[in-house]
């Protein structure tokens, strides 16, 4: 018998100022998770925690914990931390006087407390840093003193709104490595907030996709990734061409004038359909060679690969390519079956997946600097005239 959640939030609905925040809201999150909720800002993730924390109260809806209904639970009552982007360190306490805070709250014997902050400060890689002050810290060890904090009365959930949010890049790949490993080693529950999706696909067990404070999907990150539901969630998770398709049979679809074979099945016949295609997954050769083919309008180096933007009858896909090929080249688009994802349409269609807005953005931009570099040499001749 599967095992209740630790967490369950039930028709939830939560509104400001008359303005909607959640709507038909349900989620549950089992116990030694790490769950994810991603999303835009103001899509809701935020506002999901602080029910849970019990700093805001849905409007309709119950919050489960362990089964208990906890609408009405004080936050200090919960078994729930919170670490916010602001770590809120206190800065007249050393490091140790930090970790220790809570327990001192709750009126623990000093010995145990020795022994529990000593304990955390070996997890989080602090040991030795005991009676250093908070304000001498670097942004990552001040985020793992709030992680100790936060975890040395031994919390069933742990909240983390977007608690990398304030690190540089380096360190924000170091602490999300790290944050992991604490999860896995403490078995506590994680439930954390961000808007980066490659954070969100390399830490989490789930992913919550969110948007317009509902949820779009929860699944893996395997899952998010390679079956979106919605063109919202391909395009919000990673680079994606979405492209009107027409489901002919099983296996078969149209889109962009030809019929490619895939491996979905179950629509209706002739069903109109929203078809995802990765930029990674597709292979340039000589035009010749594929039925798809184009003009490459555009090439930007990322490093690892090269983005490269090319017009196919007016619509514009992204490759990402280790080859490198050059603005007005010709070329063919190769797509295997298992590269071609299909959706149904949903209120996202036509919304996503077209990179002429990609490649119009980057010309306005060039436009608009040109045109203000104009105006300034000609402000600055009328000024020089007597």
């Amino acid at each position: 018998m599967e095992k209740a959640p630790i967490i369950a939030l039930k028709d939830i609905a939560v509104a400001f100022d008359g303005e909607p925040v959640l709507q038909d809201f349900n989620l549950s999150i089992r116990d030694g998770e790490f769950v994810t909720l991603l999303g835009p800002s103001g899509c809701g993730k935020t506002t999901t925690l602080r029910l849970i924390g019990g700093f805001v109260k849905p409007d309709r809806g119950d919050i489960f914990f362990n089964g208990r209904r906890i609408n009405d639970v004080l936050p200090y009552r919960r078994e729930v931390n919170t670490i916010f982007q602001k770590y809120a360190l206190f800065p007249h306490l050393n490091v140790y006087d930090n970790v220790a805070f809570g327990m001192r709250v709750h009126k623990r014997p000093e010995k145990e407390i020795r022994t529990a902050v000593r304990s955390m400060l070996e997890l989080v890689n602090l040991r030795g840093f005991e009676h250093r002050s908070v304000e001498r810290l670097s942004g990552g060890q001040q985020q793992r003193v709030a992680i100790a904090r936060a975890l040395v009365n031994h919390p069933k959930v742990l909240l983390l709104d977007e608690p990398l949010g304030a690190l540089d890049m380096k360190l924000r790949k170091d602490m999300q490595v790290e944050l992991k490993k604490i999860q896995q080693q403490t078995g506590i529950t994680f439930l954390f907030v961000t808007h980066d999706q490659e954070e969100a696909l390399s830490m989490s067990d789930t992913v919550v996709v969110m948007d317009a404070g509902r949820i779009q999907q929860i699944g893996t990150p395997q899952d998010i990734y390679n079956e979106p539901k919605n063109a919202f969630v391909a395009d919000f998770i990673g680079e994606s061409n979405i492209l009107d398709g027409v489901m002919m049979e099983d296996y078969l679809v149209g889109f962009a004038g030809c019929r490619f074979h895939c491996v979905d099945k179950g629509f209706a016949p002739m069903e109109q359909v929203d078809v995802v295609i990765r930029p990674e997954d597709i292979d340039v050769v000589a035009p010749d060679k594929s039925p798809l083919h184009g003009v490459v309008t555009n090439v930007t180096f990322k490093g690892m690969h090269n983005e490269i933007i090319v017009d196919v009858g007016g619509f514009k896909w992204m490759i990402q390519s280790i080859h490198y090929t050059g603005v007005g080249e010709h070329i063919g688009l190769e797509i295997e079956p298992d590269d071609i994802h299909i959706m149904h349409k949903s209120s996202y269609s036509g919304s996503f997946g077209d990179y002429s807005t990609f490649s119009d953005e980057m010309q306005e931009d060039i436009l608009t600097s040109e045109e203000a570099e104009a105006e300034e040499k000609a402000g600055g001749k009328e000024e020089a005239q007597p």
